[in-house]
């Protein structure tokens, strides 16, 4: 080993910090894999039949849902085969993962109700309606709840839990709130991916979800598939845990007053005319995209 290269430690054992990139490198990989595997075989024998999984896009086509379950899979393959990972931080991961997939899914093909939005969802439940939106955030904010608490460590105190707890559930909302054109939630979950190149757990965690991002973009931008509130949950809620594994409670705090601040803009403003009105997002946007 080269003298002089830095190490960090990660489980019982000092890895050097080189070591860990490539491992993060590794475990996007098995992530990609998982996701392109998962894709295939749920394409091959969808669960209750294709058409229970269709839905209809921006444009009107009939696209499948199933781009979100397969994302959840291959994170989940990443989580388990992660080196480096803590065994809490590996639990909290594919709970994280698997809790706001399934209530995504959940709202995926069972939604009820005509409320829309998180504040729409609150709302209902305040005057007692219970409605698959409602139910999905109660989900996600309890399965957050637990993850962060795994996250934080043996003993974390409740004024850490609860804000990091926050964050989980709305990064989660927020990544869904984005996946209303073809390849946009999946480029907002890819944003991060230089963390992955970094060391520490939260590089791991992000690149769990950088490797199926990146093996699932193809179909969302061919209009083949999109990520549904199953898929864009569980990218958006392993997004938020990385950031309570590797922040400090005044950055997890000025962060989910961000996302608080987005999702609050998002009942009022829309975001696709935002983003269709600014000349860098727009061509972000658009980038891969079939033509209008």
């Amino acid at each position: 080993m080269v003298r002089g290269l830095r190490t960090l430690t990660a489980g019982r054992g000092r890895v050097p910090i080189v070591g860990q990139r490539l491992a993060h490198l590794a475990t996007a990989a098995a992530g990609a894999a998982g996701a392109r595997l998962a894709w295939t075989a749920l394409r091959r024998r969808p669960p209750g039949g294709a058409d229970r999984w269709e839905r209809a896009n921006h444009r009107g086509d009939r696209l499948t849902l199933l781009e979100g379950p397969a994302l959840a899979a291959g994170a989940c393959a990443a989580l388990v085969v992660a080196p480096g990972l803590s065994g809490r931080l590996r639990a909290a991961g594919l709970l994280a993962v698997t809790g706001a997939a399934a209530f995504g899914v959940v709202d995926d093909l069972l939604e009820s109700g005509t409320s829309k939005g998180l504040g729409g969802h609150l709302g209902a439940l305040t005057r007692g309606e219970v409605t698959t939106g409602g139910v999905k955030v109660a989900g996600i904010g309890a399965t957050g709840a637990v993850a962060a608490a795994l996250a934080l460590g043996p003993r974390p105190r409740t004024r850490d839990v609860l804000p990091a707890a926050a964050l989980v559930a709305g990064a989660a909302n927020l990544a869904n709130l984005f996946d209303l054109r073809p390849g946009r939630a999946l480029k907002l979950a890819l944003a991060p991916a230089p963390v992955a190149l970094a060391a520490g757990p939260a590089g791991g965690l992000v690149a769990a979800v950088t490797g199926p991002a990146l093996a699932l973009l193809p179909e969302d931008l061919g209009e083949r598939a999109m990520l549904g509130d199953g898929g864009a949950n569980a990218a958006g809620a392993l997004l938020g845990l990385a950031m309570v594994a590797a922040a400090g409670p005044k950055t997890r705090l000025a962060t989910l007053a961000g996302v608080v601040a987005l999702t609050l803009a998002s009942e009022k403003v829309s975001f696709t005319k935002v983003i269709e009105a600014t000349p860098v997002l727009r061509e972000l946007d658009l980038a891969g995209r079939r033509p209008r």
